[in-house]
């Protein structure tokens, strides 16, 4: 059992109600669907994971193991636990089809210590994928100390999380949202203001407003009675700063991956679909500078502090 707060059990309780339905088609709509844009994230998961020589791997948060199961040919011990009962369910299923032990895959949450199950000597590595937009922001350094103590000295740690500064591209309400909370410091302005031009403040920030398509991207909504990804809690991290809290949690050599870039604003997709998705995939990069604002998401590479 976890020990959480009244406010992260309620969040989480919304996620597993979020993602109940869907442990029988994540995969198929997520990674094999010509809908969704592909899985370049598992290849650079894949790349790391050779070149650290790990040999024993736990997914924290590995939902239906869309990606320990396209990891097989690796030859890697593989492990994972999932918040919902579902994925577990369907996780459990194809790794025992692969020859995993059902036992490899168990109900956790990445804020609970306890739920890593942690080896002795440490997994070779820990990857969690998915998760991080889903948890409270005061929970993150509880999440990446928990992936860092999961590993042994020397051991790699791949933690995703989507990329805030992508807003700074989209033009968009999580653009509006990025220049409205993080760069305008609205309640300085109007202390501050000179008399005479207080009431020009709402005005200004209208016309901000007005120069982002605020009513894109629709929300996602659920399937069935279910909330649905945009009425969870389903945030954004600053690469910037998740690579200080990777550093504070106990990890070296940290860098950030960029992944899932997009050549033009999102919005304009439909225009020319064809070209938006090769023209991306052109750009697939996890090191070039411009995935700061491209792309979509990142991923946090760490390994363990050799003790």
């Amino acid at each position: 059992m976890t020990n959480h707060d009244d406010k992260t059990n309620s969040v989480e309780q919304a996620v597993r109600h979020c993602y109940s339905t869907w442990s029988d088609n994540y995969y198929q709509d997520y990674y094999l669907s010509d809908a969704a844009y592909p899985p370049v994230h598992t290849q650079i998961v894949r790349d790391e994971l050779v070149s650290s020589g790990a040999t024993s791997l736990l997914d924290a948060g590995c939902g239906p193991a869309s990606m320990l199961r396209d990891l097989n040919d690796l030859g890697i011990e593989r492990y994972g636990f999932d918040l919902t009962a579902e994925m577990v369910v369907e996780a459990r299923r194809i790794m025992v089809e692969q020859n995993v032990p059902e036992s490899h895959i168990w109900h956790g949450s990445v804020l609970d210590q306890a739920s890593f199950r942690s080896p002795p000597q440490g997994y070779g590595a820990a990857i969690c994928f998915g998760v991080l937009p889903h948890i409270p922001a005061d929970q993150d350094a509880v999440a990446l100390a928990n992936l860092t103590a999961s590993v042994q000295p020397g051991g790699l740690v791949l933690a995703e999380a989507r990329n805030q500064l992508f807003a700074l591209f989209t033009l968009n309400r999580y653009s509006l949202d990025f220049f409205r909370k993080e760069l305008i410091d609205e309640a300085s302005l109007r202390a501050r203001a000179v008399p005479e031009e207080t009431g020009a403040i709402d005005v200004a920030l209208r016309e901000i407003e007005s120069h982002f398509c605020a009513d894109l991207p629709p929300v996602r909504t659920g399937k069935v009675d279910e909330p649905g990804y945009d009425e969870v809690l389903s945030r954004t991290h600053n690469p910037f700063e998740m690579k200080q809290a990777a550093e504070a949690a106990g990890l070296v050599d940290v860098e950030i991956l960029f992944y899932h870039y997009h050549a033009l604003p999102p919005m304009v997709e439909g225009l020319l679909p064809r070209t938006f998705r090769d023209r991306s995939l052109a750009l697939e990069s996890p090191r070039d500078w411009r995935g700061h604002f491209l792309a979509s998401a990142f991923i946090v590479k760490g390994r363990k502090a050799a003790q």
